[in-house]
């Protein structure tokens, strides 16, 4: 991705190193205060007629609003933004996160009756992974192991689901939460995608090849039989048969001679 390389050459130092690690704790950190009633969660959520009325935090503070989630899918999507972040770079997971803020933020504000989540963000971070690591294994209810991918099929479904019967806001989301997602791996899907159909060519012509290979390079004019199926016998062309026709040690001395070349067809 040569444009990514620029932008982080001109653009790296300004990224914010342990982004994940700081969204962590922003989540943690409000979760407390509000499970022990000191603080009230709507007051961080992405309100769009709020923003409106000067509460512009929100734009920026609904990233720290904790996941209504079971606590073992949270902490495995928290793994998943650090692994994320360690593999890309701090930069390459700004510039993904902020794309993704950036979009949900937008789509908010098209419906501004609506309640933004950043549920979907925190899902093309999973998808993004769930892309560079397919074969990552999962341990469901720990017994149970589960390759990523399919884990990231069934989101996909989900979202191909939302898009189809969900209300616009929902929909505008999820196109939301795979923009930054389509903007970093189409490249990438395309070579796959190339690089697959090269490959399926490549196997044909090896499947081609080899039953060219299986064609019998002697056959006996008279009984059939060929050097694959009789590979011990010693066949011979008899070079007074027009064609140069071929025949086993049994029918090599005894037969009758074609006097014309066998038909062709066409």
């Amino acid at each position: 991705m040569s444009w990514l390389n620029r932008l982080e050459r001109l653009l790296g130092r300004f990224a914010v190193p342990h982004l994940s690690l700081s969204l962590i704790l922003g989540q943690v950190l409000f979760w407390s205060v509000a499970y022990f009633g000191y603080f009230d969660l709507e007051r961080i959520a992405l309100l769009p007629l709020a923003v409106r009325e000067g509460e512009i935090w929100r734009l920026i503070t609904f990233l720290f609003l904790p996941p209504n989630a079971h606590p073992v899918f949270i902490a495995f999507a928290w793994y998943v933004g650090g692994a994320l972040e360690e593999y890309w770079g701090d930069f390459r997971y700004n510039l993904f996160v902020f794309v993704g803020w950036a979009l949900t933020v937008a789509v908010a504000l098209l419906f501004p009756a609506s309640y933004a989540t950043n549920l979907f963000l925190a899902g093309s971070v999973f998808l993004a992974f769930a892309f560079l690591n397919p074969d990552f294994e999962l341990m469901i209810f720990f017994i149970l192991p589960v390759k990523i991918k399919w884990l990231a099929l069934l989101q996909w479904l989900f979202y191909g689901y939302a898009l189809g019967t969900g209300p616009w806001p929902v929909r505008f989301g999820v196109l939301a939460s795979v923009g930054n997602f389509l903007l970093f791996f189409t490249g990438e899907i395309y070579q796959r995608l190339k690089t697959g159909r090269r490959r399926m060519e490549f196997q044909a012509r090896k499947v081609a090849a080899r039953g060219e290979e299986r064609e019998p390079r002697h056959r006996c004019h008279v009984c059939g039989k060929t050097d694959l199926t009789h590979p011990r016998l010693d066949f011979r062309y008899c070079s007074k048969c027009a064609g140069e026709e071929c025949y086993c040690p049994e029918h090599l001395a005894q037969h009758v001679h074609t006097t014309t070349p066998p038909a062709t067809g066409g």
